[in-house]
């Protein structure tokens, strides 16, 4: 569940939670010892009280008249002052808290969170042995209590001051920190999606930026990789189509002079002898076994290496594919369009894009049961797209690419493109990209 949070909430959220407790200990740390202090504070104001009280005794005893001097004391005392006179006749000296006084006294929720001690006591005043009133001390805490309050206040002050300072460096530091790293990650989506080129800006502390280094070091590393794996592949390809064009001028040179030559000779004997019982029977039979042995051999050379793409051109050689299809499965509606810029290449990038067509429109016929198949070939911009798709019953699951997909897969790759299937809207997609920009360059080399 802690990781889940982001980097950001989970360096402020523990700093917010440590001030806070911090506050909270100050508030308890005054909570408890501002009980002892205003006992230690008015501690000398009840001795002087007591004091009083004893010299005020001592003065009624010597007194010739005890009640003249307690008037002109009780005339003399403050009705602000702590200490003050209580007659007996009055009743018991009330001890209730005197209301604090003053235009800054703290809030009442605050008191009411203190622990405010007893600090009332009173002292018996007499003549002779009558008691006639006591010597009260009632202090008037609010000077106390407000300096607690603004104690209180500085010391929430400079928590806050201090958690805004700290949570003004910890945004920067996590700002400094997270944008290498956000730099980082898109840098290494976009090695994972193939793009190199673009190089990952150094920032941030030494580990970070070390990361980076790597990080661009791998790059550089995957381009070479790549392009050597480019090379590779355009060499295989090479490499098979000279083997395609050996085997195909073999078929062509040696196979298709003997099979006429058969067809020849059983022309001439089935005119020197007459066509009657099992020789004529066994004359058509050959006939036909020749005639089906040169189409055959004229399929074979066909898939090996189509010789008429570079007399006629890529868009006719295409064209002419489209009418052999519909000519061998005609119960499958086939439509097309067909860029008529595709004359334009030759080479390498020619015989891809036919070889594509190709081994879809094959796929559809072995495997997909399509009902209509569609074909759209486009040139836009530096871009060759290829796209075949059919209604068919699509493709398993764990088996993408079949064994002539892949070999289109490694033709498409070595002139840097793509080739990708897919199933959509009840439709099944060969989608062909090819780079005209490295294609050219391509067949330039």
């Amino acid at each position: 569940m802690w990781h889940r949070p982001s980097f950001k909430t989970q360096l402020f959220l523990p700093l917010g939670v440590m001030f806070i407790a911090a506050l909270l200990m100050g508030g308890i740390l005054l909570h408890v010892f501002t009980t002892g202090q205003l006992a230690e504070e008015n501690e000398p104001a009840q001795r002087s009280t007591r004091a009083v009280a004893e010299a005020l005794n001592n003065a009624l005893r010597s007194s010739e008249n005890p009640r003249r001097t307690l008037d002109d004391f009780v005339r003399m005392l403050d009705a602000s002052s702590d200490i003050q006179f209580h007659s007996a006749e009055a009743g018991s000296p009330p001890f209730a808290p005197r209301p604090l006084q003053g235009p800054h006294s703290p809030p009442g929720w605050f008191v009411d969170l203190l622990t405010i001690p007893d600090l009332h006591i009173a002292f018996p005043v007499t003549i002779g042995s009558e008691h006639v009133g006591d010597i009260v001390f009632s202090p008037d805490l609010s000077a106390a209590l407000f300096e607690t309050w603004a104690g209180f206040l500085a010391l929430a002050g400079f928590v806050v001051a201090l958690a805004g300072l700290t949570a003004v460096i910890a945004y920067a530091f996590a700002g400094s920190a997270l944008r290498p790293l956000q730099d980082l990650g898109a840098g290494l989506t976009r090695i994972r999606r193939g793009d190199y080129a673009t190089p990952i800006p150094v920032a941030g502390p030494p580990e970070i930026r070390q990361s980076c280094e790597e990080a661009n070091a791998l790059a550089t590393t995957l381009v070479q990789l790549s392009q050597d794996n480019r090379d590779l592949l355009h060499r295989l390809v090479s490499l098979q189509d000279n083997e395609r064009r050996d085997l195909a001028r073999d078929l062509h040179d040696e196979l298709g002079p003997l099979l006429f030559s058969i067809r020849a000779g059983t022309i001439a004997l089935s005119e020197a002898s007459p066509q009657t019982g099992n020789l004529g029977n066994s004359v058509q039979e050959v006939m036909r076994s020749v005639e089906a042995l040169q189409q055959t051999n004229r399929r074979i050379l066909d898939r090996l290496r189509p010789l008429y793409i570079e007399e006629l051109g890529l868009e006719a050689s295409v064209q002419t594919l489209l009418r052999n299809f519909r000519r061998q499965a005609p119960h499958i509606g086939l439509t097309a369009t067909i860029d008529p810029d595709l004359n334009g290449l030759d080479g390498p990038v020619a015989q891809t894009v036919y070889r594509v067509i190709q081994e879809a429109l094959t796929n559809v016929l072995r495997h997909a049961g399509a009902h209509d198949a569609h074909v759209e070939t486009a040139i836009a911009g530096d871009v060759l797209a290829v796209e075949v798709s059919d209604d068919g019953s699509g493709f398993p699951a764990d088996n993408v690419f079949g064994r002539g997909l892949t070999g289109m897969q490694e033709r498409v790759r070595a002139l840097s493109g793509s080739l990708s299937l897919l199933r959509a809207d009840e439709r099944t997609y060969v989608r062909c990209r090819l780079p005209l920009g490295e294609v050219r360059d391509a067949i330039t080399s």
